[in-house]
């Protein structure tokens, strides 16, 4: 069941919500420090990190699943967003360099088409960033954040799933080790508690992430002009 997308903007206004899109966004900048000219695909409730890639992507898209609910933005220009079905992107094939998921894998009920959808409209030479709930951590076992619904992940588990779905994890990494209180004190040392434990307790950050790109087959046409796959494996690193 999708968090309703008023629930997430109302989470991303809050302290405790500026607090988790600063260090996200870090992590992601630190990821992906350059994507001039790229285009880039936000799927879930993604655009409180897109901001910081607008001004040098050639196209922003934020794709917002029917069952959330889609909002304006963003709020200074021209609607970037865009309402679709989990498993329907209306984009065509190879159309995206660059694929932010965030607030989505652990709500799909339909995970692995919505993840074929992702893997046919990124380029050949694309990547792809999963963030979820680390099922390990503080974050997903308190209601209080977004980061409490829908299913957490385990590192090893959301490998699986992105190799399930012909795509290659590259780099795994966590993020969000300031445990989701409201004292003001805890929230002004976050960028501490990131640089802690991004070194030392990678294992209970409140999420899991996963740099890929996608496993690229082979195709030959089938009967009545139907296409099969042939399992030789290009990737593109």
């Amino acid at each position: 069941m999708w968090l309703d997308v008023f629930d997430l903007r109302d989470f991303y206004a809050s302290p405790l919500g500026r607090v988790s899109r600063r260090m996200i966004g870090c992590h992601l900048r630190t990821v992906w420090p350059d994507v001039t000219g790229m285009s880039v695909l936000g799927l879930g409730f993604a655009t409180p990190y897109l901001n910081a890639f607008r001004q040098e992507s050639s196209r922003m898209i934020a794709a917002m699943p029917a069952s959330q609910g889609v909002l304006h933005w963003p709020n200074d220009g021209p609607s970037e967003t865009m309402l679709c079905g989990e498993a329907e992107l209306p984009l065509p094939d190879y159309s995206v360099d660059r694929v932010i998921m965030i607030h989505a894998v652990e709500f799909s009920e339909q995970i692995r088409p919505m993840m074929r959808e992702v893997w046919r409209v990124l380029s050949g030479s694309g990547r792809l960033i999963v963030i979820v709930p680390n099922r390990s951590g503080i974050w997903a076992r308190l209601e209080r954040t977004p980061f409490g619904y829908g299913r957490p992940y385990s590192q090893s588990q959301l490998t699986r799933l992105l190799q399930d779905s012909m795509f290659t994890p590259i780099a795994s990494r966590a993020a969000l080790f300031v445990p989701p209180g409201k004292s003001r004190m805890l929230m002004s040392s976050a960028p501490a508690w990131e640089n802690i434990g991004s070194r030392r307790f990678g294992a209970v950050g409140g999420v899991v992430s996963i740099e890929a790109n996608k496993q690229i087959y082979a195709a030959t046409p089938g009967p009545e002009g139907a296409r099969s796959r042939r399992h030789v494996m290009i990737t593109n690193e």
